[in-house]
């Protein structure tokens, strides 16, 4: 029996305003100023995933006909708001995945030459 792969990620079927229907993935959401943004990369759908597009898409949850949609951010000082908030939490995110859990300001679990881990 097949293990199941611990990461499944979140994925939205998205029209674009042509009609064209593309796979993002959800990598964040947050609720600024009583607004839901969300932050979207386009789904890797193939093998060539090192050459795949992975700008930064986003959305701002907006009601339509009493429906809840996803939309793009009009405004321009909004949007950049929003753009500067997602980017430093992924930042954050990157840099904890770079820090050592074990708690020694002089680890070396990073430096492959030690052989402590």
């Amino acid at each position: 029996m097949s293990e199941m792969n611990e990461y499944t990620p979140e994925l939205f079927e998205l029209i674009d305003e042509d009609g064209n229907k593309k796979n993002f993935e959800m990598i964040d959401a947050a609720e600024l100023d009583g607004e839901q943004y969300f932050a979207m990369v386009p789904a890797i759908e193939d093998d060539d995933f090192l050459n795949a597009d992975c700008d930064l898409v986003i959305l701002k949850a907006i009601e339509d006909n009493g429906e809840e949609i996803l939309a793009s951010i009009e405004d321009d000082a909004e949007f950049e708001k929003v753009c500067a908030f997602f980017m430093k939490r992924l930042e954050e995110a990157m840099d904890e995945m770079d820090e050592c859990d074990c708690g020694d300001e002089d680890c070396c679990c990073h430096d492959d030459s030690c052989g402590c881990h």
